[in-house]
């Protein structure tokens, strides 16, 4: 009703057995289904629940890419930084790993993996290698990957602590260029709101950064291109999730589901709509805002000039 599609957690029951929700889920309209940011560990079971999947149309298994035996509690990205201020880091592998073997699993079944907020720059050629053996993979990445590197840790600033981790200055580059040549499908916020308290110490702040009203302008700011704002933040999602009345050219009799996006203005996010205020984009200038959102052709949202 209020626009926003379900997506629940894969419906993963006791003793490693797949309940018969997924194919009721799917039945009553639901298409993506992920534990979000859980990676389902179990490749036995992750291989049924790909299976089951691929035999529904349009059914999409989205995983987070980070296997949490190699991530073994750490707060950042592994290297230099993190060994220089005692911190336990999260390597690569940790992602790429569980990238691998998600592949294997799409090339098995059948079933269309999307890979969660990528974050690796060897993730993108393991997707390569598995889409050319004719796995159907999309993936995302997030505007914080596309923006931080592990080098703006050095304050270890509990507002820049997600996972996966911000990395080295080389991921950022190639993530950059993926999304901009169309390698990477999608930009998502993965917005995950935290109270003040929660974000107090860096090895003990909760992980993850809103991102919702900052995403627009931080993949803006990439090229200044409408059409990879657009693309990366509607369309493609809008044809990932199966949403027939989202990213949709705008033209008479197609739905009024719009943003209206003024790319010139300059602001500063110092304040925001969510009640939280984790994000490492305070006070920093930015150009262009989302300034309207209509819903079924009623605005819901404005932004005062």
């Amino acid at each position: 009703k209020g626009g926003v599609p379900p997506r629940p957690g894969l419906p993963l029951g006791p003793e490693g057995k797949v309940p018969g929700a997924l194919e009721a889920l799917w039945a009553g309209g639901v298409r993506v289904f992920t534990d979000d940011g859980d990676w389902v560990a179990d490749a036995p079971l992750m291989e049924e629940v790909m299976s089951r999947a691929a035999r529904l149309p349009g059914a999409v298994v989205a995983q987070h890419a980070e296997d949490p035996v190699l991530s073994g509690g750490g707060h950042m990205h592994e290297g230099q930084l993190s060994r220089r201020a005692g911190v336990a880091g999260i390597p690569p592998a940790a992602e790429t790993e569980a990238v691998a073997r998600d592949l294997e699993l799409a090339v098995r079944t059948g079933a269309h993996l999307h890979v969660q907020h990528v974050s690796v720059a060897a993730t993108l050629e393991l997707v390569a290698e598995a889409r050319e053996r004719g796995a159907k993979v999309t993936m995302e990445v997030t505007p914080h990957h596309l923006d931080f590197t592990v080098a703006d840790l050095e304050g270890l600033d509990p507002n820049l602590k997600m996972y996966p981790p911000v990395r080295e200055p080389s991921d950022r580059e190639a993530l950059r260029r993926a999304l901009l040549d169309g390698v990477i499908d999608a930009v998502a916020t993965d917005h995950a709101p935290h109270r003040e308290d929660e974000k107090q110490g860096f090895e003990h702040a909760a992980r993850g950064v809103i991102g919702l009203e900052t995403a627009a302008s931080v993949v803006w700011g990439l090229s200044f291109d409408p059409d990879l704002l657009f693309g990366a933040l509607s369309a493609r999602p809008a044809r990932i999730a199966g949403l027939e009345r989202h990213g949709r050219a705008v033209e008479p009799g197609s739905p009024a589901n719009l943003v209206v996006f003024d790319p010139e203005r300059r602001w500063v996010p110092d304040r925001f709509v969510s009640r939280s205020s984790n994000s490492p984009y305070r006070g920093r200038e930015m150009r262009g805002v989302v300034v309207m959102t209509i819903w079924e052709g009623k605005i819901v949202h404005e932004e005062a000039a």
